[in-house]
């Protein structure tokens, strides 16, 4: 059974760094898409990165650009999302989204067929 599972997350100071880890099972990372998401209570989802199968192409949300990075590592089968320079605008709930299917591309939309169990991110003094 493909499952996400999240790790990481809490409450920091601003300009503080957190790192997020989302771990799979049940199918071979290398071939999927991950994506993080984050959410607000009573907001949709928004993307913040991506990470493709294909050829490891990356995106990011505007307002990470240069704070937040996305990496893989297929033989822990783990995504991270690396949180430096955190805001209290970035107090979340995050999640890490896959597909079903192999190789397909990064998208903006939450059309994934698989989530981790989501994970709260607070920035505050």
């Amino acid at each position: 059974q493909l499952q996400l599972v999240q790790s990481g997350g809490g409450l920091v100071q601003p300009g503080g760094s957190l790192s997020l880890s989302c771990t799979a099972s049940g199918f071979t990372l290398v071939y999927h898409t991950i994506a993080w998401f984050r959410q607000a209570p009573g907001k949709e989802r928004e993307v913040v990165s991506c990470i493709s199968s294909s050829d490891g192409t990356t995106y990011y949300a505007d307002s990470v650009k240069g704070r937040f990075t996305i990496s893989r590592d297929n033989a822990k089968k783990a995504v991270y999302l690396q949180m430096n320079s955190l805001k209290p605008e970035d107090t979340f709930v995050y999640y890490c989204a896959t597909d079903y299917f192999m190789f397909r591309q990064c998208r903006l939309t939450t059309d994934y067929d698989y989530w981790g169990q989501g994970t709260q991110v607070t920035v505050s003094s």
